[in-house]
This record gives structure tokens, C-alpha cells and sequence, in this order.
């Protein structure tokens, strides 16, 4: 394990956010859905427009609380985060992904962590996330987290 410093992204990162996302969705869901979903999830999720344009925003609003990044010493991503505080109370992850090489090396905790600090800073209790699919992958990390809940949607208390 290689030892990650977790920080708000920075707008030069937005490339390596986007295509980070988008190879992490790929690989992830290559096998759970068809390849249509998988390129829509892409396709709206992953756009270098729409992650200049959300890291480009302050992350001190409660529902935007921005994106954050993992980085290695030499500056690499391995790792990236969005969230925020929707609504009183009810914290929102709206998206974790870690390098697939990376993966089971405590990246997507550490992310986790410095994320849901921002949540409770904002008045969260509880934190939810919605999955793309029920045979989503990362439903194991999510789990082990104390996350719980049926079909695509979790939560926990934090």
C-alpha cells in the first residue's frame, strides 16, 4: 500500500478526473451492464465540460461540496470523490472511483473519509449513494463501510 494525500481538486485536474471516472465506469460495469448503459453512464458523468465546470465551483456550498482527488507523492491521480449536502441533514455521494490498479489499497476509504468529515462539517447524519446497478461491483467496499439498504440505493448513519 502507497500512502495517498486526499485534496480538493484543482482545475488543471479536470482531464484526469474525467478520463479516470470514465475508464473506472468501463471496466467496472463492462460485465453488469450493456454496453449502451455503460457509454450513457460515461457520457453524462465523465464529460470534461461538466468536471471543469463542478470543480470550478466552491466546494463551502452544502449541496456542491466539490471534487476531491488521491495523489500520489509525484502528483499521479489515483483516486477521485464528489459529494455533498443535498438536503438537512442527508449527505450525497455522488461519485468514488479508484484507479483499477490501485484498487484494495485503502484509496477508496481514504477518499471515503475525507469526504464524509465535509459531510458532517455541513450537518450531515446520513450519508446515501446511488448505485448504477444491483450487481453493482463496488457494493462489497460500500457494505464494509456500514453502508446498507436494498436494490441500488445505500445509506448509513455517520
Amino acid at each position: 500500500m502507497h500512502a495517498v494525500e486526499v485534496r480538493p481538486a484543482a482545475s488543471a485536474e479536470a482531464p484526469a478526473v474525467s478520463q479516470l471516472l470514465a475508464a473506472v465506469i468501463r471496466e467496472s460495469y463492462a460485465g453488469t451492464l450493456e454496453k449502451n448503459a455503460v457509454e450513457r453512464l460515461v457520457s453524462v458523468n465523465c464529460s470534461l465540460p461538466r468536471i471543469s465546470a463542478e470543480i470550478g465551483v466552491p466546494g463551502g456550498a452544502p449541496s456542491w461540496l466539490g471534487w476531491l482527488v488521491a495523489t500520489e507523492a509525484d502528483g499521479q491521480i489515483v483516486g477521485a470523490a464528489a459529494g455533498g449536502v443535498p438536503a438537512p441533514g442527508e449527505g450525497e455521494l455522488y461519485a468514488l472511483c479508484t484507479a483499477p490498479n490501485r484498487r484494495r489499497d485503502g484509496i477508496g476509504g481514504a477518499l471515503l473519509f475525507v469526504l464524509t468529515e465535509r459531510m458532517r462539517r455541513h450537518g450531515a447524519r446520513h450519508q446515501s449513494v446511488s448505485l448504477p446497478s444491483e450487481a453493482d461491483p463496488s457494493l462489497p467496499f460500500y457494505t464494509t463501510q456500514g453502508f446498507k439498504g436494498a436494490g441500488r440505493r445505500l445509506s448509513r448513519a455517520i
